[in-house]
């Protein structure tokens, strides 16, 4: 007998499979299933309840299936969504850690970085702010795009992005395809 949760899983999965059939360039994918306002996030209620499917191993088939899609297409062709490039500062080491891991594995440091950035990440290996209280976090999917090149540009803006309170929106897909 499934629980609920279970029940819960499989529909999501199902719904995933549905749209990687069609086979839609990564972007799409990743926005009507695991982006902002998606299918995952609009299925839990609360955190809670997402980090625990983000455990699951239908969580780990949609993640394979992402991978695939971006393989089959060019990662930096933005017909279905804008990019957008973000800065980040890392000490010098890192980048070079980076950059070799990038040559290894005979990727783009762009493409690195976002196979990085799909990842979850638990709670307990972010560090903390160290000013003011922060609210209590969880694990959660990072997103978001690297340079085209790779390398982190010089900024002139200096501000701290403060994140906003985030809320679950219901999933209301963009294509009614599936």
């Amino acid at each position: 007998m499934l629980t609920q949760s279970t029940e819960k899983y499989q529909q999501i999965l199902q719904t995933a499979k549905r749209l990687y059939e069609q086979e839609p360039d990564w972007v799409t994918f990743f926005r009507e299933v695991l982006g902002v306002d998606g299918m995952v996030r609009g299925s839990f209620a609360s955190l809670e309840e997402l980090a625990a499917f983000e455990r699951s191993q239908e969580f780990e088939q949609i993640q394979k299936w992402l991978v695939k899609l971006r393989e089959q297409r060019n990662s930096t062709d933005s017909e279905s969504e804008p990019t957008r490039v973000i800065t980040v500062r890392l000490p010098k080491s890192m980048h070079e850690y980076l950059r070799t891991e990038a040559h290894d594995l005979r990727t783009s440091m762009n493409k690195l970085c976002i196979s990085k950035l799909l990842q979850v990440i638990e709670q307990d290996l972010i560090p903390a702010e160290r000013t003011g209280s922060t609210p209590e976090r969880k694990p959660q999917l990072a997103a978001a795009t690297i340079s085209n090149s790779g390398i982190p540009t010089p900024s002139t803006n200096h501000q701290v992005h403060q994140p906003q309170p985030q809320t679950t929106p219901q999933y209301q897909p963009a294509h009614t395809a599936y």
